[in-house]
């Protein structure tokens, strides 16, 4: 059995919709031994593959018709349809937390930075995958900007997206994957701006994991040396609320 294959039955196992992920996260043995999972296929990953090997680049022709929203398809938060009606051009993104030099970027100074494409699958928890090109700029550019500290030790992104439940989504991903050269901050998708569904104005693309690490509606980067005061402590809105791994390589 391959390690894709596991880490997929694992994640599918633990359970695509709400209400079976609740009662799993309920459930202390089974939470363990997802834990445990997560550990061995993250040190499995991190061993068998060079840190900056890159996930599979398509070629124009695979890019597929449509391209679904994962997750959320709208905030519809009075804050960020003010936002958006407004065509973004009051949005910052704000680099904070462990940094010598915090930043506050319009959308527009994102688009004039240094970016790259990249033509990727994306891998959801549901289930499906679609192939797009992302436009960005690379998280590297903009943590080497606000110049990290050295205790800084993952990177936490919190979004306008409330879940409907109150609870801000957030993600995070560890040093490694922050610095790796596809993981990027998507402005546009198949040459067009991100559309609302797909998470305007700017999302993470953290290529080698799947779909619901890569965070929507971005509004702070915030670099931590814990997680443990963010959320619950898990790293990540469904980590926190469902049991889901942090680590979702695939």
């Amino acid at each position: 059995m391959s390690l894709i294959f596991t880490r997929r039955a694992i994640m599918l196992g633990a359970g695509a919709m709400l209400t079976g992920c609740d009662r799993i996260a309920r459930n202390d043995m089974v939470r363990d031994a997802l834990f445990n999972a997560e550990n061995f296929h993250k040190w499995a990953q991190r061993t068998l593959m060079a840190r900056d090997a890159l996930a599979r680049e398509f070629s124009p022709d695979h890019i597929s018709p449509i391209f679904r929203s994962n997750g959320t398809n709208n905030p519809n938060t009075a804050e960020y349809k003010a936002l958006w009606r407004s065509g973004f051009v009051d949005w910052r993104l704000e680099v904070t937390g462990l940094v010598d030099r915090p930043l506050s970027l319009s959308l527009a100074q994102l688009r004039g930075l240094p970016h790259r494409e990249q033509i990727t699958r994306h891998d959801c928890v549901e289930g499906w995958s679609a192939i797009g090109k992302w436009r960005g700029v690379p998280l590297k550019l903009l943590l080497d900007a606000a110049r990290m500290k050295d205790r800084a030790r993952y990177i936490v992104f919190h979004c306008a997206d409330t879940m409907g439940d109150g609870h801000p989504y957030y993600e995070s991903i560890d040093l490694v994957d922050a610095f790796h050269p596809q993981s990027i901050l998507a402005f546009a998708l198949n040459d067009q701006p991100l559309r609302v569904a797909n998470g305007a104005p700017l999302r993470l693309r953290v290529e080698r994991q799947l779909g619901y690490k890569h965070a929507k509606y971005l509004m702070k980067i915030e670099a931590v040396d814990n997680l443990a005061g963010i959320g619950s402590g898990k790293g990540g809105y469904w980590e926190d609320r469902a049991g889901y791994d942090w680590y979702a390589g695939i």
